[in-house]
């Protein structure tokens, strides 16, 4: 135990502060600026501390820090609204059809309802305030496909630059007819980029032959089978895999089970790259977001069908950065405390005003160490439920002084 653990630890007994309830404790290295500074959640501070990270507690000699937990999420605001679709009709061999967007403030995202299916084609945008203008700004093309026979997805969503026009002009391929088009909506999305943390995982693979039960995704042929072990508390987000250049295009569909074959997510993988009538289509996702925590086994199976199994170079799961944001001055030394079962989960006002500081630095834990004046809390519960064996012993003692009355009272009445 160092000489600054040791000094806090006489500061909060002389402050009469509950430390012994805490098991284990961490410094943190000292900050080389002032301001606002976080640790990232570890594999160890999960071993020990609540799932919800509720028990934590920063000191600084004899005071207390408060804290802010944040998860980075990352995230996306979408307002999504429906417009009106204006003059479908054929010009110059192609479908065209006006986008009335005058009750969508701004957007950078328009998704189409089509009746179509199995198609490849190009979709060309323009935009202009006046619907019978001259001039259109070319807003870009997109390949809208529906592959979905082929298992291989669709895309009916056109992306393009932030926009305010009044009018969009859409431009399509004739797979798509101008009465297939059956109106949409859009909007702009604004995401703010997740940060994600990988996890120390391996994975141990196998391969099922089929049996004719594919699971809730139907299939049947070969499984890819891969089982990893999540260590206690830790939260898992997503298994990212990692698939040979030379795979040619797949799309494959991915079921996450825990313990017990309980469900814990599904969905796709796919790597599409292909001429299409002409077309060209790139879409590539080997990733798949998952729900988790340990400790637990969780079985990732990767469904080919009647496809030979991917030539998978490996995988691994990942996590949200969990990030504990506080203030310190410069060179201040910092302990967390954790292991309370019991505690509540604190309210600070820092956190209810947090902002975070793009410029904040983060700073490294140093090794968990058990805390030697870890006592417990006491025991809490009423006296009866710490002494059962009184309270029985009691209750036969009652029972049988009760029985010799009545006796005694019964040959008093026969005599």
């Amino acid at each position: 135990m160092s000489r600054t653990v040791l000094g806090l630890l006489a500061a909060f007994l002389a402050a009469n502060i509950s430390f012994g309830y805490f098991k284990y404790v961490r410094e943190v290295k000292p900050a080389e600026s002032s301001g606002q500074h976080y640790v990232v959640v570890d594999e160890t501070l999960w071993r020990h501390a609540r799932p919800d990270l509720g028990d934590v507690r920063i000191y600084s000699q004899q005071n207390e820090i408060p804290y802010k937990l944040i998860t980075e999420s990352g995230g996306t605001e979408t307002e999504q609204k429906s417009f009106r679709v204006l003059q479908p009709g054929v010009v110059d061999g192609k479908t065209q059809f006006l986008l009335d967007m005058s009750g969508v403030p701004e957007y950078d995202r328009i998704q189409l309802k089509l009746a179509t299916k199995d198609f490849v084609a190009h979709a060309r945008v323009e935009g202009q305030d006046d619907p019978h203008g001259a001039r259109w700004s070319d807003l870009g093309t997109t390949t809208l496909y529906d592959l979905s026979t082929e298992r291989l997805g669709r895309n009916s969503t056109l992306q393009i630059p932030l926009s305010t026009y009044k009018y969009l002009r859409i431009t399509v391929d004739r797979t798509v007819k101008p009465g297939d088009v059956q109106g949409g909506t859009a909007g702009v999305t604004r995401a703010q980029k997740a940060v994600w943390r990988d996890l120390n995982s391996q994975a141990a693979v196998s391969q099922q032959d089929g049996n004719g039960q594919g699971g809730s995704a139907g299939t049947q042929g070969t499984t890819t089978v891969l089982a990893f072990w999540v260590p206690e508390n830790v939260p898992v987000e997503r298994v990212v895999f990692a698939i040979a250049p030379a795979q040619q295009n797949f799309w494959r569909a991915v079921e996450v089970q825990s313990d017990k074959e309980a469900w814990s997510g599904s969905g796709e993988i796919s790597r599409i790259h292909m001429m299409r009538d002409g077309q060209r289509i790139d879409s590539e996702q080997t990733f798949l977001d998952i729900e988790g925590v340990g400790p637990s086994t969780l079985k990732i199976k990767i469904y080919n069908g009647d496809d030979a199994p991917l030539q998978l170079m490996g995988a691994h799961l990942q996590q949200y950065e969990r990030r504990i944001y506080f203030d310190s001055p410069s060179g201040a030394e910092a302990s967390f405390y954790y292991g309370d079962e019991k505690l509540g989960v604190p309210v600070f006002d820092y956190a209810k005003l947090f902002k975070k500081d793009a410029s904040a630095d983060q700073v490294g834990f140093r090794p968990e160490q058990a805390n030697v004046a870890y006592t417990g809390r006491p025991d809490e519960r009423p006296w009866s439920e710490r002494h059962p064996a009184v309270l029985w012993i009691a209750i036969v003692a009652a029972v049988a002084i009760l029985g010799t009355i009545a006796l005694r009272s019964m040959k008093t009445a026969t005599t």
